[in-house]
């Protein structure tokens, strides 16, 4: 039996007359990558927001390993164990790889902003943003000032930073966005190294990404949920292809 580390309860959030994720039922199992499809508006960010605690639900529950964390705020569900990335680059620009990789570190602790604190705790987060910066790809760029590194690099640093935090799920919104081809590629690359060790939810419009690394797909269309499966079940649907796809799958 495949173990669920995130789901779902008739979850929905509502901005005034606007139902951006209506009555959402999902699962997500561990050591998976799952991905969120639709058009744009579909409610995919919502959803996201919702589960990393950027904002509460409406209604509905959201459980992560049996605990539930519905209306936590996202500092606490980050120290749970669930990381998230952002659509817009999210990183602090005149710091250092490392220096950005060591604040991630330090908000997982429980009190991140005492002034008082061990010489051993500083050992840990240190080791930590070191951890952050091999798994990215990054070590290499460990004393470089952000804002000095292409677009590609700055994404993979935030990548960096979550991973920093020692998430055991990944929460990405759109992480090759405004990216070129070769840069694609790289964090597609690191997106398939790092589903074998962590759980990943997945929001993208590279479909050919999408498929190159995910195991199951939801499609959303005007906040709830179309359909739910594997690549191919979602990929053959006639329903994804009129609301999403397109009937023409050539090339895919």
């Amino acid at each position: 039996m495949s173990e669920i580390i995130l789901k779902t309860q008739n979850l929905s959030r509502h901005f005034g007359a606007l139902m951006a994720v209506d009555d959402v039922t999902l699962s997500f199992e561990r050591g998976l990558v799952h991905a969120v499809l639709g058009p744009n508006g579909a409610g995919k960010t919502t959803l996201i927001n919702l589960l990393s605690g950027e904002i509460p639900p409406s209604s509905g529950s959201i459980h992560f390993k049996d605990q539930n964390i519905t209306g936590l705020p996202a500092n606490q569900i980050s120290q749970l164990g669930i990381g998230r990335s952002f659509q817009k680059t999210n990183i602090f620009p005149i710091f250092t790889c490392f220096e950005n990789c060591r604040l991630a570190a330090q908000s997982r602790m429980k009190g991140s902003f005492r002034f008082f604190r061990s010489a051993r705790s500083y050992k840990q987060i240190n080791a930590l943003a070191e951890k952050g910066l091999e798994m990215c790809g990054l070590a290499n760029r460990r004393d470089t000032i952000a804002q000095a590194m292409s677009y590609g690099e700055q994404r993979q640093l935030e990548i960096g930073m979550m991973l920093s935090t020692e998430p055991e799920l990944l929460l990405l919104d759109e992480p090759l966005a405004g990216m070129g081809a070769e840069e694609s590629l790289k964090v597609i690359e690191l997106l398939k190294r790092l589903a074998k060790d962590h759980t990943l939810i997945l929001i993208e419009h590279d479909m050919d990404a999408v498929f190159a690394v995910a195991d199951r797909l939801a499609v959303m269309v005007n906040g709830r949920l179309l359909e739910t499966g594997t690549v191919g079940e979602v990929r053959a649907s006639k329903a994804v292809q009129e609301a999403y796809l397109g009937s023409d799958e050539e090339g895919h």
